[in-house]
């Protein structure tokens, strides 16, 4: 399995949130958590990047255990993406030095190499100059879906990535995004309260209530003619 978690739990000063989580993904799977309010999915996705400090459970990626009893590898060295409600790109960078963010490490000739295939990929080559408030809702999502990506994380979390779409866009959003993890064969966890989010995109979704899985299918698609 290219991720393991088993048996996580986290609590909050007198709160427990998740309670002995146990799933597993395959490389390049798309898997959506949907739950109301409060039910941790976001505290999950938290907890996974390293933001947060599990009471206890086992989480392996990509061939590394990431935190166990012993240690957690620190949020920064764990190599997870994350794109988060309100895209948190920076407002005074262009939508190319937003994505470039994460590449500070790699030679410049590679950076740009870099920058430039993401855009290509999100089809936004001409708005390299632009600055997000620029761009429309469904632009930054996708700037920050390519900073995100820009690392080649081993897995990419998504927080709630519609929240700030109008209506009328996200269905077009949802079909650009699934292609994009797609194409880039990027395992991810989607974290949504809209069902319909989690049938269009994932490959398999979990419903979790009050911090445990109550439910896990695999979303069977049919074929369009």
């Amino acid at each position: 399995m290219y991720v393991h978690i088993e048996n996580l739990s986290f609590s909050y000063p007198k709160t427990p949130v998740l309670h002995q989580l146990t799933f597993t993904m395959q490389k390049g799977e798309i898997l959506a958590i949907i739950g109301s309010s409060g039910s941790g999915k976001s505290t999950l996705l938290r907890t996974l990047s390293g933001l947060e400090m599990p009471a206890c459970g086992r989480i392996h990626i990509a061939g590394e255990t990431v935190c166990d009893t012993s240690r957690c590898t620190p949020a920064d060295k764990r190599e997870v993406g994350f794109v988060f409600q309100d895209y948190a790109l920076f407002p005074h960078r262009t939508v190319a030095q937003n994505i470039a963010f994460g590449l500070h490490k790699t030679p410049r000739k590679a950076r740009q190499a870099r920058v430039d295939a993401l855009l290509e990929m999100i089809a936004m080559t001409g708005f390299a100059r632009r600055y997000p408030h620029q761009l429309s809702g469904g632009q930054q999502q996708r700037v920050a879906l390519a900073r995100a990506l820009a690392p080649m994380p081993k897995m990419l979390l998504l927080d709630e990535p519609f929240s700030n779409i109008d209506t009328d866009l996200k269905h077009t959003i949802r079909l650009e995004l699934a292609s994009l993890l797609k194409k880039a064969n990027m395992t991810s966890i989607l974290v949504t309260h809209d069902e319909e989010d989690a049938r269009m995109l994932a490959d398999r979704v979990i419903v979790l209530e009050g911090g445990r899985i109550v439910h896990e299918e695999r979303v069977v698609r049919t074929p369009r003619h």
